[in-house]
């Protein structure tokens, strides 16, 4: 993904709202389904990392983009957007 694709799905995510948390429990498998199930849905999704999660906001990032086949477009504060283009019909048209 070069940098005038990550660029515009920053501004595509300005508008959307976390619809998940990474809290004291860390990443389980059932958080990893759920966000895998949402990217195949959604395409672009943000979660939030509270301050109570035991890991590091990048290796959260890390973990969830790799187990999901994702890729992480940012990281800022305590959120992080996530991007999988859908399997049939994506609606995310990316820039060449």
């Amino acid at each position: 993904m070069n940098s005038k694709q990550r660029a515009f799905l920053r501004s595509l995510a300005n508008n959307i709202t976390s619809i998940f948390q990474v809290g004291k429990n860390g990443i389980s498998e059932n958080l990893v389904k759920q966000v895998d199930d949402a990217l195949e849905a959604r395409e672009l999704i943000k979660l939030n990392v509270l301050e109570t999660s035991p890991d590091d906001i990048e290796e959260v990032a890390n973990s969830i983009a790799e187990k999901t086949n994702s890729v992480i477009v940012q990281i800022m504060g305590n959120k992080i957007t996530l991007y999988r283009a859908r399997k049939k019909d994506s609606k995310i048209v990316l820039p060449k």
